[in-house]
């Protein structure tokens, strides 16, 4: 029973790093850890009651017997609880390392499958992704080694009478987290095995996109295996030649195979396009024919001759070809209307900053994490100190949709 235990409820809590912004249920926040908001999924409550039920009808009667059920199902809710507790340490240890890289994490959700960290941005460089990925795996194996051993020491010291219950939930806990660690590990993406696979590859071949789409087809073969084994087990168990408990264990191999394998082959199909947008230059998209706004002139001015003929949302502000800064709709909706006649241009322009200058040569993927840290939606195109061009979002979304046609 121990073992068929251990080789189906990890299954519901082994898939915790798997990054993605939105799912189709609500969730709810539940409070904070390291400055990172913690957030509880509608589905978690679905697996914590099922975990609690394993526990509190199977597992724990058997390891237990002669306990009421009331005293079952209040000690399978406590596991239950302490298992997620695990997981989110697990995705803790990701962060960590991320905030130390100064990546944000936007939140931590725990879900069915376990948890979620949801990461501002991608990693720096292989080092980062290989660190960060580690370091989720590397919580849940120590967690795992002191439990397990904390358990053989108090067994030691105090045999089996009166911390019984305490030696079994030490030892689920143990060997749970172990199996979560060795799990992660698999190299599939997005599983932390499959960064860290795409982290050497991405070291070798100096390729970011690249060495995404190759570890997405390795996570997509391990979920098409975890799923063929699962299959093989389901069948098995049905025609009587496996235990009918093997059935339940085939069950959630089929299951995490298939998200497996969609999570991998929606990160293969996101990575496609960025790959073209990194071997795309700026230069190649930009809008040469540059509009530019004098500093003296009124706000009234540029709203009427320039922001509405133009039907554009920014415009660089130069004088004597000089770049001086960069004005923008919101800039024109801070000022109140009726100051629009008597203000200047230069009193609401942004002055000249790196933060809106970019070269030609850099890729669009560069130009659109620039636009997306800065909120900008057009970025000034600067070579040997001149304006040669504007590259605007919908510049670049005509350039993808003229690709993609």
């Amino acid at each position: 029973m121990l073992a068929d235990f251990f080789s189906s409820l990890p299954l519901t809590l082994q898939f915790p790093h798997c990054y993605g912004d939105r799912m189709a249920l609500p969730n709810w926040r539940i409070g904070r850890a390291l400055g990172i908001p913690i957030h509880v999924h509608a589905s978690w409550f679905a697996v914590f009651f099922f975990v609690t039920w394993s526990l509190a009808t199977g597992y724990l009667p058997d390891t237990l017997p002669g306990l009421s059920a009331p005293r079952y199902w209040g000690m399978g809710g406590i596991a239950a609880l302490l298992l997620f507790l695990s997981v989110l340490l697990h995705e803790l240890g990701h962060s960590y390392v991320a905030l130390r890289y100064q990546i944000p994490i936007k939140q931590i959700t725990l879900f069915i499958f376990g948890g979620m960290a949801h990461m501002g941005k991608e990693p720096p460089s292989p080092r980062a992704e290989f660190l960060i990925a580690m370091a989720g795996p590397l919580v849940s194996l120590i967690l795992g080694a002191s439990c397990l051993g904390g358990t053989m020491a108090v067994e030691s010291l105090f045999g089996q009478s009166g911390v019984h219950g305490l030696i079994v939930l030490g030892s689920l806990l143990g060997m749970v987290n172990v199996q979560l660690g060795l799990f992660n590990l698999i190299p599939g993406f997005p599983l932390d095995g499959g960064r860290v696979l795409r982290a050497g590859l991405w070291a070798r071949n100096k390729d970011f996109n690249r060495a995404t789409i190759q570890a997405a087809l390795a996570g997509i073969g391990f979920g098409v295996a975890l799923g063929l084994i699962g299959a093989i087990l389901m069948a098995g168990a049905w025609s009587g030649i496996l235990g009918q408990s093997i059935a339940s264990n085939g069950v959630w191999l089929l299951f995490i195979g298939a998200f497996l394998f969609s999570a991998a082959l929606a990160s293969k199909r996101q990575a496609a396009p960025r790959m073209l947008l990194t071997s795309v230059t700026v230069r190649q998209v930009m809008v040469q024919r540059v509009v530019t706004l004098l500093p003296d002139m009124t706000v009234q001015d540029a709203v009427d001759q320039y922001f509405i003929a133009q039907g554009c949302g920014e415009f660089p502000v130069c004088e004597a070809r000089q770049l001086l800064g960069m004005v923008t709709v919101r800039d024109v909706h801070a000022l109140p209307t009726a100051l629009w006649p008597w203000r200047r241009v230069r009193e609401i322009m942004r002055p000249t900053s790196t933060a809106f200058c970019i070269p030609p040569d850099w890729s669009i993927m560069q130009a659109m994490d620039r636009m997306a840290q800065g909120g900008w939606d057009c970025l000034v195109v600067m070579e040997n100190g001149e304006i040669v061009g504007l590259v605007t979002q919908s510049a670049i979304a005509h350039y993808i949709q003229l690709h993609k046609a």
